[in-house]
């Protein structure tokens, strides 16, 4: 594991340490949970940028929902 030092605004650390201290979790537990969740945003909203950039320049296409639900045999008669 990797240490790594960093500053937080003083609100950011006090609510920090408020929720460690009403849930008896340590600061570390949230702040490694809020940066996983943000993470794996980032790692969406790039990916979703990467697709549109690929189909604007026609490296790539789309495929008509329909289409997807014949090929995966989904009905969608429900």
């Amino acid at each position: 594991m990797t240490a790594v030092s960093l500053r937080l605004p003083d609100d950011v650390s006090e609510r920090l340490r408020r929720l460690a201290a009403r849930t008896g979790r340590s600061r570390t537990f949230y702040i490694l949970a809020a940066i996983r969740e943000h993470l794996d945003d980032l790692e969406d909203v790039y990916l979703a940028e990467q697709r549109l950039i690929d189909l604007r320049l026609g490296k790539s296409h789309t495929v008509p929902l329909e289409d997807v639900m014949a090929r995966d045999g989904v009905d969608d008669r429900a």
